[in-house]
């Protein structure tokens, strides 16, 4: 997977996390599309451990991936029926206020 971190001025962040072989993919289905951009999510590797480490640091969350999504359903912060599916790739949005 690839994580990236954005930090906002106000000191929240925005974790980012996409399965390895998504990234720089464009995702259509319908009128909807979505760039898996290097911009956005980064192209540093991570294991479990950093997502998950991440995921539960993180004030706003972004996951696309099996693996990604796997780990956010597995902490139980998502259920899969919650998850957008895009060409069969699930992504979820977590937003903690």
């Amino acid at each position: 997977m690839y994580l990236k971190v954005h930090r906002a001025p106000d000191g929240s962040t925005v974790v980012a996390v996409c399965d390895h072989e998504l990234l720089d993919r464009k995702l259509r289905q319908g009128d909807l599309e979505l760039h898996v951009s290097e911009y956005f999510y980064g192209n540093t590797p991570a294991d479990e451990g950093d997502v998950t480490r991440a995921i539960r640091d993180g004030d706003h969350i972004n996951l696309i991936g099996e693996q990604a999504v796997g780990i956010a359903i597995g902490l139980g912060l998502v259920e899969r029926s919650g998850c957008l599916v895009i060409e069969g790739i699930p992504h979820a949005q977590i937003i903690r206020v």
